[in-house]
């Protein structure tokens, strides 16, 4: 189901990232199948928490920027985010290994974060010269503050589980032998609970923290449309592809 793997027990809802073999890097397929399957857990009735995980190794890569189903891609992440952020239930992302590029804001969009103590967190885009996209730095700045979001951002410095969830960036960090316990547990107690105040009490978060949300998403748009057109763009492109630094000319 292009990339996307859904099952339900009982109140919960699986949903996988299923391209194990590209570290479950992102196409527009992909992000469009994603969005759809969470709209339609937010009519579903039978379903009162959602658990966001990655198969394989990694919860997600980024963006597939090696591959051609892309035209459109910033607009289905934004759409992806939104439908985390508006979903009248409670999304928990379960992320062990990288989450990187827009698995980054792609998991921070959730309610809540479980990750195992070996997983990082990066915001790989100017090592290619693109900026963050899916409202990455309005999810970040939100949760962390402006300072270690610029952070983020300008350095693409890879964060540690222990170090997201010391800065506030996460809810819960476990020992790795324990991460499918511990996410198991939180995912089933929300399954449990009462889905009512949930809604209520994610719309008020929301409103709270993430009121400027779609704007910043329109301008994270515009900056990555326009930088997928600059030379240095291109500079990054080749070297991610041959695997060697980027040497950037600003222009």
């Amino acid at each position: 189901m292009n990339g996307v793997s859904v099952s339900q027990d009982g109140g919960l809802l699986r949903v996988v990232l299923n391209r194990p073999d590209k570290l479950n890097a992102v196409d527009t397929p992909m992000l469009n199948e994603l969005a759809a399957r969470l709209g339609d857990a937010g009519a579903d009735d039978t379903v009162r928490a959602v658990a966001l995980t990655g198969a394989g190794r990694a919860f997600c890569s980024g963006g597939d920027l090696k591959g051609r189903d892309t035209d459109g891609a910033e607009l289905a992440a934004n759409d992806v985010v939104r439908a985390i952020t508006t979903l009248p239930k409670p999304v928990v992302a379960g992320v062990h290994g990288p989450a990187v590029g827009y698995g980054c804001p792609l998991a921070m969009a959730c309610d809540l974060v479980i990750a195992a103590r070996s997983a990082y967190f990066q915001l790989a885009f100017s090592k290619v010269g693109l900026m963050p996209d899916g409202g990455a730095t309005a999810l970040l700045g939100a949760a962390i503050g402006r300072p270690r979001a610029a952070r983020m951002a300008l350095t693409a410095e890879k964060i540690s589980a222990a170090t997201a969830f010391e800065w506030g960036m996460i809810s819960h960090v476990a020992d790795d032998d324990n991460y499918q316990d511990e996410l198991t547990g939180v995912v089933q107690h929300l399954a449990h609970g009462p889905t009512q105040s949930y809604r209520w009490i994610k719309q008020a978060l929301a409103a709270a923290t993430l009121a400027e949300l779609s704007q910043v998403q329109a301008i994270e748009a515009d900056g990555q449309a326009a930088l997928i057109r600059t030379n240095d763009f291109g500079i990054g492109l080749r070297a991610f592809r041959d695997r060697r630094p980027p040497e950037f000319e600003g222009r």
